[in-house]
């Protein structure tokens, strides 16, 4: 019997040994952040060590977009490694039914043994429910991780209003600390079971409204801001009549009332993405305390950018750089030294997240998924063959609505939206030159042949959709409403709202609620 007991021993400290030969994987996403607003990205207006330092270890890609730059849409592309019209989730559209999600980095990773968590916004529900705004929003899956701290909607940066994160409001009042906090607990928790864990947090930092930690208003005190070259009404003047008819350009006046209320705005965005960055720092000294800092890798993004008033826009969603780009650095311990701070220009986007993380796990990646694998990019970066990626906007009024083709060193949109007022039109933006976007090359002779290439490259995502969307939640229509070679005639049935008509309804919905 005793020989039995000692081989049943030795078999599962071998299970343990085994199975920590996978790496722990920490996901961590901050929540509007765009790339220039992180010192490593050559700012040197923010206060970001933690993720300078992050950059420094690992990799830092350059050209990162999130391929819907919203936070619902990002979330569920990033869990699922498929872009929209192929997740069916958004606002205006509906959740993440529950077969999507079944394919999810996160359940398949439990399903090979991980030891899973999740923590912050999820943004997102799990349902079977017919559209985004009934009670189908309400349904999260709190069940399929093994620790959960997450929240509805927004979540709150009061750290006592989160349900599962309450606990911890006496030491860590503001959310971004306590998340911190929780990360650490969770590390513990992880290394007792002997199982690799994978931890994914998810800051409502710095997301609107913006509420930062008080502990860090020493920070910013007394800076004052230079704004970007691109920024104000006068810099917009070459864009397209449809990327000024939404709320990103007539909403958020705090962006450019006037230079008190920019410095206020900034300074208290800059602040709360010095919260995420303190925490970053928290979980990077518990990986160390507990030893296991040598098999984790440290993974970290947004699901959007942020516009900050630059060419006089606000708010995320369109496909211009501030909006649609995010940092995304990639640190891998086990690396050796000399490949580490190094950089890659190709472009990436959050469909890469899922399929990335289960690579490194060593878990096979769904066909169904349509990022790729950035370690190639890493490690052979002459073999990772990829020209552009697609970024959509399938939410809002019908005017911005569009679908865009990037490059490494080119952006070319197409604005499909067309009425008495406007004409679809076309932008070419010369970005690796021309990173604040000034000049819309599109009728320049020079760059004909480059204007050629990259409507073929965005044909070619227009017949990925026609093939591929969603025969639900309304993404069929995008195969048309995209199409270059649609009329407005063809489009009619599929819009859904000018700006100025959702805010009459929007009016009618507030005079009713008064009443």
């Amino acid at each position: 019997m005793n020989r039995i007991i000692h081989i049943a021993i030795i078999l599962l400290l071998s299970c343990k040994l085994s199975a920590q030969k996978q790496p722990n994987i920490v996901f961590l996403l901050s929540d509007d952040q765009t790339s220039i607003a992180t010192g490593c990205y050559g700012n040197d207006q923010v206060v970001t060590p933690n993720m300078d330092q992050l950059a420094k270890d690992g990799v830092m890609f350059s050209n990162h977009y999130n391929t819907t730059s919203i936070c619902m849409a990002s979330r569920a592309i990033i869990l699922t490694g498929m872009y929209e019209y192929k997740t069916g989730c958004n606002f205006m559209h509906g959740p993440l039914r529950k077969d999507k999600f079944a394919h999810s980095y996160p359940v398949i990773m439990q399903k090979h043994g991980y030891y899973t968590g999740f923590a912050g916004k999820f943004g997102l529900a799990v349902s079977d429910g017919a559209s985004w705004d009934d009670k189908s929003w309400d349904v999260l899956p709190v069940d399929a991780f093994d620790n959960w701290a997450g929240g509805l909607g927004q979540t709150s940066y009061k750290t006592a209003n989160n349900k599962y994160l309450a606990k911890y409001a006496d030491k860590y009042p503001h959310s971004s600390r306590a998340y911190g906090a929780w990360a650490k607990d969770f590390i513990v928790e992880a290394k007792e079971t002997g199982k690799p864990f994978c931890m994914s947090i998810s800051f409502k930092a710095p997301h609107l409204p913006f509420t930062p930690d008080k502990y860090f208003d020493y920070v910013y005190k007394g800076k004052k801001y230079q704004k970007p070259d691109n920024y104000g009404a006068e810099n917009a003047e070459h864009l397209s009549a449809q990327a000024k008819s939404g709320r990103q350009y007539n909403s958020y006046n705090f962006w450019r009332d006037s230079e008190e209320s920019y410095q206020e705005a900034i300074t208290k965005y800059n602040q709360l993405i010095h919260g995420v960055d303190y925490a970053l720092g928290m979980i990077r000294k518990t990986l160390e305390e507990q030893g296991v800092a040598d098999n984790t890798i440290i993974i970290f993004t947004s699901d959007n950018g942020y516009s900050c008033g630059a060419h006089s826009l606000a708010g995320k969603v369109l496909p211009y750089e501030e909006a649609s780009k995010s940092p995304l650095i990639i640190f891998d311990p086990r690396t050796p030294k000399n490949k580490r701070g190094i950089k890659r220009e190709t472009v990436t986007g959050n469909m890469d997240m899922a399929p990335t993380i289960l690579s490194y796990a060593g878990v096979d990646i769904p066909g169904n998924m349509d990022g790729k694998d950035l370690n190639p990019l890493i490690n052979k970066p002459k073999k990772f063959k990829r020209g552009s990626i697609p970024l959509f906007n399938m939410w809002g009024n019908d005017e911005i609505q569009a679908m865009t083709v990037v490059s490494k060193d080119w952006k070319y949109i197409y604005w499909q939206y067309a009425d008495d007022k406007m004409e679809p039109a076309e932008e070419l933006f010369y970005v690796s030159k021309d990173r604040l976007e000034m000049t819309n090359q599109v009728n320049n002779p020079t760059f004909k042949k480059q204007l050629l290439k990259m409507r073929k490259q965005y044909d070619k995502q227009v017949k990925h959709i026609s093939k591929n969307a969603l025969d639900h939640h309304d993404y069929q229509k995008y195969a048309t409403l995209f199409s270059r070679k649609a009329k407005a005639e063809d489009k009619k049935d599929y819009l859904t709202g000018t700006y100025e008509e959702m805010l009459i309804q929007q009016k009618k919905k507030q005079a009713k609620k008064k009443k």
